[in-house]
């Protein structure tokens, strides 16, 4: 039976395969080759350059949206890895009820996007309402506030959970040899736990970074983008030059954006791996 498996297993990858190509690669190559070109449909492409991408540079629009995802992405990751490791190490101690709090604080993350937003701009127009202060639609900074807002109460949860496993692999007998020498628990957690927790941090950063980069259907219900396109964010901007503007220049345009968009957040990642993959030590 093992030596059929060995033998035809490239047979049972070709439905995986087969999918993955009509899914992902197909798309993502005529996508590329679209921004190249003028078309209200992919039957009608007219092929014209670099012009899309000159004009999706010289957007306003676009080049605002970068620099407030930029900010929204560096606010957010650092907010959702500290809070979600310093749950994750309050729920590995010996405390009761600790795995009904690993559940709540998990609990967000099943819940749809679109929801989460309408149920974030209720409350947050409520409170602002409360503080006499612009409601979202009326302030990009509220807006971006409460995009940060929603972003950590939803990816807090899970990232806590990719932490605790991190912290659960470490050796106990490290921690014990650190108590041993008279190291203080801060000590033991930044000489010992942390450098041993390389490995979650670097998943936990790359995902907060992602995530946050494509974050589409939370900006659309929170803020849908106003005022006047400040509170974009570039996934959003994206969607709205494709569906949003009236003539067939405007799709090229927006999927000349998706192909930078998808370079920039590639480009990131990588580099973000590349450096976080230095620091992990092997246990």
């Amino acid at each position: 039976m093992e030596k059929a498996i060995k033998k035809y297993w490239p047979i049972f990858l070709l439905p995986t395969l087969f999918a993955f190509l009509i899914g992902f690669i197909i798309p993502f190559i005529q996508g590329v080759y679209l921004s190249f070109c003028q078309f209200t449909t992919v039957r009608d492409a007219a092929f014209i350059g670099l012009s899309n991408f000159k004009r999706a540079i010289g957007d306003t629009t676009f080049s605002h949206a970068f620099w407030y995802n930029c900010a929204f992405v560096i606010v957010s990751t650092i907010a959702i890895n500290l809070g979600g490791l310093a749950v994750a190490l309050v729920v590995t101690r010996s405390i009761k009820g600790r795995n009904a709090f690993r559940t709540v604080f998990f609990m967000p993350n099943l819940i749809g996007g679109i929801v989460l937003g309408y149920i974030w701009q209720i409350l947050l127009n409520c409170v602002l309402t409360i503080l006499e202060r612009p409601l979202l639609a009326l302030d990009a900074t509220a807006g971006f506030w409460g995009l940060v807002i929603l972003m950590c109460w939803q990816q807090i949860g899970y990232m806590m959970i990719i932490y605790i496993a991190g912290l659960q692999s470490i050796p106990d007998s490290l921690v014990e040899a650190s108590e041993i020498d008279g190291a203080s628990h801060w000590q033991t957690f930044i000489k010992v736990k942390l450098p041993m927790l390389m490995p979650s941090i670097t998943i936990c950063l790359f995902l907060t970074i992602t995530n946050s980069f494509k974050l589409f259907d939370q900006n659309m219900a929170l803020t849908a983008g106003q005022p006047a396109h400040q509170s974009e964010l570039l996934a959003y901007n994206i969607y709205y030059t494709f569906y949003g503007r009236s003539g067939p220049q405007w799709r090229g345009i927006g999927q000349a954006k998706a192909v930078i968009f998808c370079l920039i957040v590639v480009a990131i990642s990588l580099i973000q791996l590349r450096a976080t993959r230095r620091k992990e030590v092997q246990q």
